[in-house]
């Protein structure tokens, strides 16, 4: 992609070539590279600098509609686009849906991701009446999904008595892709077990950048986006979908880059991210942080763009 709209001031968009916009002051890219659009479909953009071995700079989009002449359709974005289809499905085929956060990133082929079924567990709908005085009390919006106890769904074998439901596991990448080529997950009623204790609505526990809010009690949520830029230390990773986040990447950076092939600041920039984590206020009460929970880097997947490889 060689053109992108700055939005930085939205009465007065600036159409960039990649080639003017690199000659820009540092302050002067940073402060615009979070608000770029595509110049044909709107969808969010990013920037990547040029890299140390010679590849050009870049604006790019993980977000580009599927008519937009800017989309080029690849491997990675097949495969993308697949994952979408198959999550909505899932939707319609299953009851819950479990997160696994142990499941290693897919290096398969796309002909055999499509072939790749879902994983389903039998589990008996039979429900303690503790549980179902949970369902019914009235929660805070906070608490009420955190309430609710895995045991109500107990794996078992399925028997004659009772019903079976079918539960869902599915990989972080997974999740990630299908939210970012628009599946209807984040916007569903789908149970989704973050852990054997807890279970959320997909609606309340998915959440974009651009719609992160503190909760009271600290509760973790999915968050997800992607990435514009680093600090220049790498040490903060800054969402394109929210100029007012931050995600502290400190104390992990080494074991962060080296689990995703993040070898250099451009790797990041453009980057599809999705982490279990708590947002809250800085001290001056002027930038959400969003921590990874636990420092538990099975809870985070970063996706790079295909641009950089």
């Amino acid at each position: 992609m060689l053109d992108a709209i700055c939005l930085f001031d939205e009465s007065n968009p600036i159409t960039y070539s990649v080639f003017k916009f690199q000659k820009l002051d540092e302050l002067d890219i940073e402060k615009y590279r979070q608000v770029l659009v595509c110049p044909v479909c709107a969808g969010k953009a990013y920037y990547r600098k040029a890299s140390k071995d010679g590849k050009a700079a870049c604006f790019g989009s993980r977000y580009h509609q599927s008519d937009c002449r800017e989309f080029k359709p690849s491997a990675a974005k097949v495969r993308e686009e697949q994952h979408a289809i198959e999550v909505n499905q899932l939707l319609v085929d299953s009851d819950a849906m479990i997160i696994d956060f142990s499941r290693r990133p897919s290096i398969a082929s796309t002909q055999a991701d499509k072939s790749k079924k879902t994983v389903v567990a039998k589990v008996t709908d039979n429900k303690p009446a503790a549980n179902k005085h949970v369902e019914a009390k009235a929660l805070k919006p906070e608490q009420q999904e955190a309430h609710q106890p895995a045991s109500a769904l107990q794996v078992e074998e399925q028997t004659q008595a009772s019903p079976e439901k079918r539960i869902a596991k599915e990989g972080l990448e997974k999740i990630l892709h299908s939210l970012m080529r628009g599946s209807d997950l984040a916007s569903s009623d789908l149970w989704v077990y973050t852990d054997e204790k807890y279970r959320w609505r997909a609606k309340n526990l998915f959440v974009n950048f651009a719609d992160a809010v503190p909760t009271d009690n600290g509760s973790p949520r999915m968050y997800w986006g992607t990435i514009s830029h680093t600090d220049k230390e790498g040490l903060w990773l800054n969402p394109a979908d929210s100029q007012d986040v931050g995600i502290p990447i400190e104390g992990i950076k080494a074991d962060l880059q080296q689990r995703f092939g993040l070898d250099e600041r451009r790797d990041f920039e453009g980057a599809g991210i999705i982490l279990l984590g708590k947002c809250f206020w800085n001290k001056a009460k002027n930038r959400k942080i969003i921590q990874l929970w636990g420092q538990d880097l099975n809870r985070i997947f970063i996706s790079k763009s295909e641009d950089s490889e």
